[in-house]
């Protein structure tokens, strides 16, 4: 791994860059690709590395006992994933994480995060990433309780516009995903879904969104 991939990633800006190269050599930080349809951890594994998404796109996701799985978070490129979980009393993954296209990962291992949390800037953006994934609960938990199904596509798609610095958005996930990511069968999806072209607030062409009026 090139450590200028590393010094591309904010959190790792500030470190000394011979702590980088020694922590590489040991094997403590590595780059790793994941073809499409992998699972990159399972729920109620124990999580013992920060990953950072170099490219693609992941889901966390839940089982039920019936079999049907629920998306609950979407990672993509600059995600960091189990920042919260490292050090906190209960170490397991709670969901699934899945690639739903091929992958690169960095992985730091925890006694290397350990020795970085002595850099006031990693610490920083370590602690952003916390919050992040916590501001994310949150919306979670407001999509289930508080919004209607159009409120949550709408507000969905705008986050993708702000992400994707385009009112045309592309879909990183099916609508199956998607129906799933709300919560929801595919019929109720795809009824708001009409209802909205029809108001003409969205264009829909396949796997691409176009936002036409704000909601």
């Amino acid at each position: 791994m090139n450590i200028d991939i590393l010094r591309n990633i904010s959190l790792f800006s500030s470190v000394k860059e011979s702590d980088l190269e020694k922590r590489m050599a040991g094997n403590h930080i590595y780059q790793k690709c994941y073809m499409k349809g992998v699972t990159v951890h399972n729920a109620n594994e124990t999580c013992s590395t920060l990953d950072i998404v170099l490219s693609g796109s992941l889901v966390a996701y839940s089982l039920s006992t019936n079999g049907s799985a629920t998306t609950m978070f979407q990672f993509s490129q600059g995600s960091v994933i189990g920042a919260n979980l490292l050090f906190g009393e209960n170490h397991s993954y709670p969901l699934n994480i899945y690639c739903l296209t091929d992958c690169q990962m960095i992985h730091v291992d925890i006694n290397a995060v350990l020795e970085f949390l002595h850099d006031y800037n990693f610490t920083l953006h370590y602690i952003k990433s916390i919050s992040q994934n916590s501001q994310g609960i949150n919306q979670k938990i407001a999509m289930f309780t508080q919004r209607t199904l159009r409120e949550n596509i709408m507000d969905y798609f705008k986050q993708q516009a702000i992400i994707q610095k385009s009112s045309v958005i592309l879909l990183p996930m099916s609508k199956r995903q998607l129906a799933d990511y709300f919560g929801v069968q595919r019929p109720s999806l795809f009824r708001e879904l009409k209802k909205l072209k029809e108001e003409d607030i969205i264009e829909i062409n396949n796997h691409t969104i176009t936002i036409k009026k704000e909601y």
